[in-house]
């Protein structure tokens, strides 16, 4: 059995420069301003998931976890070496 979807006719107030901007854009992706704004829509109302900034932080994810007992040990361990550092 086929699903269909229910579809709304919005109207929007929007600069005749962006309407056509956005026609030239959608066309050369072989879509509708329609799909563009739905698809916007759609991001800003279930918005992704936060992934990782690299696929290098996923690797190295956790790799320092333990090292040091409590934050007051990395930052001592850290003055130490800006200290040998800039003698």
């Amino acid at each position: 059995m086929l699903d269909y979807v229910r579809m709304a006719k919005l109207t929007l107030t929007v600069d005749e420069g962006v309407i056509a901007k956005a026609k030239e854009h959608a066309a050369a992706r072989g879509t509708s301003v329609s799909a563009l704004v739905e698809g916007f829509l759609d991001l800003m109302v279930n918005p992704p998931k936060p992934t990782s900034p690299t696929p290098i932080m996923d690797e190295i994810s956790g790799s320092l976890a333990g090292a040091y007992p409590d934050a007051e040990s990395a930052i001592e361990d850290y003055y130490r070496y800006l200290e040998e550092k800039y003698r």
